[in-house]
């Protein structure tokens, strides 16, 4: 969508620009659910995330400790996104789901994608 807001048909720009919001409100929580680390309503507590997920130095990262831990991670991991629902738009915040709760580098790429359709259209 963002290259539909900008170089797109422009009589079909307000509808693509419309789609990229729709799209950001989503993931930042009108249904309830943020699926961005650290921002919104019930945003994702403990995300599929080696680094975020280890406990405080001097402590050891070491056997699986990320995945073995009850709670949220130690360590924030701010403003990543999550791989959100399900086809059926549930979602379990679940560490050990990583399909649904890595913050992988495919799913930011759309996200700051649809961002940019917004920002360079205000």
């Amino acid at each position: 969508m963002t290259r539909a807001a900008k170089y797109g048909d422009p009589a079909d720009v307000e509808t693509n620009l419309q789609g990229s919001e729709g799209q950001i409100n989503y993931i930042l929580g009108d249904a309830g659910h943020s699926f961005v680390v650290g921002f919104g309503v019930d945003p994702p507590q403990p995300p599929h995330h080696r680094s975020s997920s280890c406990p405080v130095p001097p402590a050891s990262c070491t056997d699986g400790w990320a995945q073995q831990q009850p709670g949220p991670n130690p360590h924030t991991l701010y403003g990543a996104l999550v791989g959100g629902p399900s086809e059926d738009d549930s979602y379990v915040d679940d560490r050990s789901d990583y399909v649904h709760n890595e913050g992988a580098c495919n799913y930011n790429a759309a996200y700051t994608g649809a961002l940019v359709a917004i920002i360079e259209n205000i």
